[in-house]
């Protein structure tokens, strides 16, 4: 799954389009900040981060604790595709999905370079250590839990 007979990563040997299922599952750099709710300001239509995370999250790890049903858990949960990664602007810009679609390559701290899973917290890319889950927020005053950015974003995310 790593690399083309070339020698090449599929990642930079092929579109979010032409990835398989596994392939593009391996891409999630597990920062989770797409599993915190966002609020919209519906003048503006900027969308707002909060420190807030979805009841599913295991927010030590960043894992979805019930992935393959999530969107039965959770029916709002979104499901990422690769047209959602040309065109979500909300998507972090170290995010590995856009960073692909914005031809960027991933980060030296993703899990597919640096051949471990904790690469995202270490480089503190992730929201672990950020967030709380939900079922300790009263949903009602999220607004309270709005912040402009996470602390740490990936520096050469903009390059």
């Amino acid at each position: 799954m790593s690399s083309s007979p070339t020698g090449v990563p599929y990642w930079e040997s092929k579109s979010l389009e032409q990835m398989s299922t596994e392939e593009w599952e391996a891409l999630c750099d597990g920062c989770a900040k797409c599993c915190v709710h966002k609020l919209q300001d519906e003048d503006t239509d900027r969308v707002y981060f909060t420190t807030v995370a979805c009841g599913l999250l295991d927010t030590d790890t960043c894992r979805c604790s019930g992935y393959e049903i999530r969107q039965k858990l959770v029916p709002e949960c979104m499901v990422l595709t690769p047209a959602g990664a040309h065109n979500i602007e909300w998507l972090p810009h170290s995010c590995a999905y856009r960073r692909i679609a914005e031809g960027r390559g991933l980060a030296p701290w993703h899990p597919l370079i640096s051949g471990t899973n904790t690469s995202v917290h270490d480089a503190g890319v992730s929201v672990r250590g950020l967030v709380i889950s939900e079922r300790f927020v009263d949903l009602a005053h999220i607004e309270e839990y709005v912040i402009d950015e996470f602390p740490d974003e990936d520096q050469s995310a903009h390059s």
